[in-house]
């Protein structure tokens, strides 16, 4: 998939995603009043999608680390790539899933949880679910 690089929301300035307290930013993530980005999940196999998972950005050695907080206490952590996968998992044997759902959002599946992240997807025509 070298052929379309997906940049997620998470690489816009800090500017763009301090100025959207409570409001909606790309399709479905919000940011609180401390600027904690809230995401949709289905975690453990569930076919509903909630708002109820939370990202943290982190600048690491080997770059942008995504943690996503699930509301029980576990998380996962994702690397954001720049060779077109968009994430992959920073940690454990469970290999994460990226698929396009529309122009403006990627499904990231780790095992049984699903989490949609605002992305842009730059390239040709988007190989949508």
């Amino acid at each position: 998939m070298n052929r379309r690089a997906l940049l997620p929301f998470f690489a816009l300035p800090p500017l763009l995603l301090a100025g959207c307290h409570g409001r909606t930013l790309g399709n479905e993530a919000t940011h609180n009043e401390a600027g904690v980005a809230h995401i949709p999940c289905a975690l453990g196999g569930s076919p509903i999608f909630r708002t109820s998972c939370t990202v943290e950005r982190r600048q690491t050695g080997d770059g942008l680390m995504l943690v996503i907080h699930h509301p029980d206490g576990g998380f996962r952590r994702l690397l954001v790539t720049t060779d077109g996968r968009g994430v992959v998992t920073a940690d454990g044997a469970e290999e994460a899933q990226v698929s396009v759902v529309d122009p403006g959002t990627i499904e990231v599946a780790v095992g049984d949880d699903r989490y949609r992240l605002p992305a842009t997807v730059k390239g040709g025509p988007l190989p949508q679910r």
